[in-house]
């Protein structure tokens, strides 16, 4: 019989070794479900995994846009993993991304077409005000009636998408459209355009935004008073109050920012590769940062890994699609193996697995 022991404190080892497993086993259940729908399970693990990258034929197109891909998962990742971490669950980045990013572009369409140094600036402003501003909706009704942030944060975003789609059709819509929904082009607008930073890389504000954050995090984690709090309330919430540490105010913390990172991304992303507001301008990045944060064990410097690897499948699926006809169904279940099964080996930080031999009766 096969049976758990708990261990006597979480193995190091396995903590980020369950990481790389669960990675091999999505390969391994994504290729089982690629053969189910009579695919190729290597030709498209091969898509997937290696020829955004290596291959001459889609590297040079690919490899630029694994920064685009990556830049909003680690912003968005990097502020949920710091609420995750002190046991703050913001389930609701989506809507804050959101919420962000209608915020960035109603500044630049008010400016419209006014130059300014001063416009790019007040977008970043408004982008995190408006992240910070819709995740202070859950931490308020959680200090001050106790209600449940994880169902309120994810129901918010359902109120975001409805907002969205309201501004697409109407005070934001494009003039000039001839009635389809949808903003002005941003990108278009060089007082507010996000383009890249360096031709071909794929580096734009948003991406050096990333990796600030990701630095800002690592050393509020590590090396502030802050990051102690942080942690102490996540792993020992009674002892956290006996050290002074205000529940309140940390919930506050946590979700305002969590919610700015969100609101970030949101308009970097607006300003940038989506170039404007539209009806299906979200695109799930705020559900996809929770497998990037866990992937990454809620670590600054994993999380950088994590969304890279994540943009990957991003980039490789979207490959898979147009070369091998997959349907884009398969590609989201293949990405969500990934959280299933980084939970289901996580229990190996604090369990043994033990052979025991059952006596005869």
């Amino acid at each position: 019989m096969l049976r758990l022991e708990k261990r006597p404190q979480p193995s190091k080892f396995w903590n980020w070794a369950t990481p790389v497993l669960a990675v091999v086993l999505t390969m391994i259940a994504g290729g089982l479900l690629f053969m189910a729908l009579g695919k190729d399970p290597f030709a498209a693990i091969k898509m997937i995994f290696w020829d955004p990258l290596f291959s001459p034929q889609f590297a040079a197109y690919s490899r630029p846009q694994l920064l685009v891909k990556a830049g909003p998962l680690i912003l968005i990742a990097v502020g949920l993993a710091v609420g995750f971490r002190a046991g703050i669950w913001n389930i609701g980045a989506e809507g804050q991304y959101i919420i962000g990013a209608l915020c960035g572009a109603a500044v630049a369409l008010w400016f419209w077409p006014a130059p300014g140094w001063y416009i790019f600036p007040l977008m970043v402003l408004a982008g995190a005000f408006g992240g910070w501003a819709w995740a202070m909706i859950p931490a308020i009704l959680k200090t001050r009636f106790n209600t449940n942030e994880i169902l309120v944060s994810l129901l918010l975003v359902y109120v975001a998408e409805k907002i969205l789609a309201a501004m697409s059709v109407g005070r934001m819509r494009n003039p000039d459209g001839a009635g389809f929904p949808g903003s002005r082009n941003i990108s278009q607008y060089p007082a507010a355009s996000n383009q890249e930073l360096i031709a071909n890389t794929g580096m734009h504000w948003g991406v050096v935004a990333a990796f600030i954050a990701v630095i800002f995090t690592y050393i509020m984690l590590h090396r502030h008073i802050l990051g102690f709090q942080v942690q102490l309330a996540g792993q020992a919430p009674r002892a956290a109050r006996f050290a002074g540490v205000a529940p309140a105010r940390l919930i506050v913390l946590c979700l305002g920012f969590s919610g700015a990172m969100a609101g970030l991304a949101g308009m970097f992303e607006v300003s940038g590769p989506a170039r404007m507001i539209s009806i299906d301008f979200n695109s799930y990045y705020g559900f996809t940062a929770i497998i990037v944060a866990f992937l990454g064990r809620l670590h600054p410097v994993g999380i950088v890994l994590a969304g890279l690897l994540m943009a990957l499948t991003y980039i490789g699926g979207e490959l898979a699609q147009f070369m091998l006809g997959l349907p884009s169904a398969a590609i989201q279940v293949f990405q969500g193996m990934l959280l299933f099964f980084l939970l289901a080996v996580d229990v190996l930080s604090n369990y043994r697995i033990r052979l025991s031999v059952r006596e005869a009766v």
